[in-house]
């Protein structure tokens, strides 16, 4: 089968054998944003010499304005309800293979506002049925940051963080940027942990964002520290919004899961903050669409 791990921004796709193993693996910057209504031609382009006949996707391709748009499935939610939720579409260009999309999650019960996740939902299907009865914490860094309360195999409770939107339209589109220099920088550890503490003193989320700016312009810390500092604040917010630290007794561990650099930033604030991580790779979403489909065809044969 092949896995579609289809994003706002990115896609990703792998080849996948009969035990769940990734066999090969593309990249694209073929977004959803960037189709402009071109899916089909862009999966045709994108599989091309892959011959499997079941085709799984997952992430925003499924949402408003992406090439299918599913439903959300009511949490508590787990392997069993995402695997039955799948439906399968069949688009011009594809003849002879099934084409499959999975439900998102949806989070009413926890807020007066209603929370939800597309795409995520599958990298939390490879942790779901292997970790051990009781709850769990699991973390998604990323543009959206996503919180997830994981109880005896089911997803009971979603919280998001728009932490790294926020970043890069402070850091490239407001008047703290201008102090900063343009391109990736080196992570500074100290400005970072300055930034964490900062986050755990009064005056709030919006005073403390100006902060960043005067720290640049009184030189306590040097221009290329300071998108440091700024991550480190906000992922500091994060932290403590999400209850974590102040959740009695605190969890020992939080499960994280993504790409190498932004799980470094989490884990050395969550272990700064004396909650240990323990870190899963970005790709768990390709296993996560094995198991998803191993559960639909032995529950629910097509």
């Amino acid at each position: 089968m092949i896995a579609v791990d289809w994003g706002t921004s990115r896609l990703r796709l792998y080849r996948m054998a009969d035990d769940g193993q990734v066999r090969e693996r593309r990249h694209s910057d073929q977004g959803v944003m960037a189709c402009a209504g071109r899916f089909g031609a862009v999966l045709a382009e994108e599989i091309a010499g892959w011959d499997d006949s079941d085709i799984l996707l997952c992430g925003m391709v499924g949402g408003r304005g992406g090439w299918h748009e599913m439903p959300y499935l009511s949490c508590p939610a787990g392997n069993h309800a995402l695997a039955l939720g799948m439906q399968r579409f069949n688009p011009p260009g594809f003849d002879g293979r099934a084409l499959w999309l999975v439900p998102g999650l949806r989070d009413s019960d926890s807020d007066s506002v209603p929370d939800v996740m597309r795409g995520e939902e599958t990298q939390l299907a490879a942790l779901l049925d292997a970790l051990p009865g009781g709850t769990h914490v699991v973390c998604l860094p990323g543009t959206h940051s996503k919180w997830v309360t994981v109880r005896d195999g089911q997803v009971h409770r979603i919280a998001t963080a728009m932490t790294g939107e926020l970043f890069a339209l402070l850091r490239q589109h407001s008047i703290l940027g201008r102090l900063m220099p343009a391109g990736d920088v080196r992570f500074d550890g100290y400005a970072f942990d300055a930034g964490l503490k900062r986050s755990a003193e009064t005056g709030g989320l919006l005073h403390h964002l100006f902060g960043v700016r005067t720290t640049g312009l009184f030189q306590q810390f040097a221009e290329p520290a300071l998108p440091s500092y700024l991550s480190g604040l906000l992922i500091g917010h994060e932290l403590r919004a999400s209850g974590l630290l102040s959740h009695a007794p605190r969890p020992a561990q939080v499960h994280l899961i993504g790409n190498d650099r932004l799980l470094a930033s989490y884990a050395h604030a969550l272990t700064t903050l004396g909650v240990g991580v323990q870190r899963h790779p970005e790709d768990l979403s390709a296993r996560g669409l094995h198991a998803l489909w191993a559960r639909r065809t032995a529950t629910a044969p097509y």
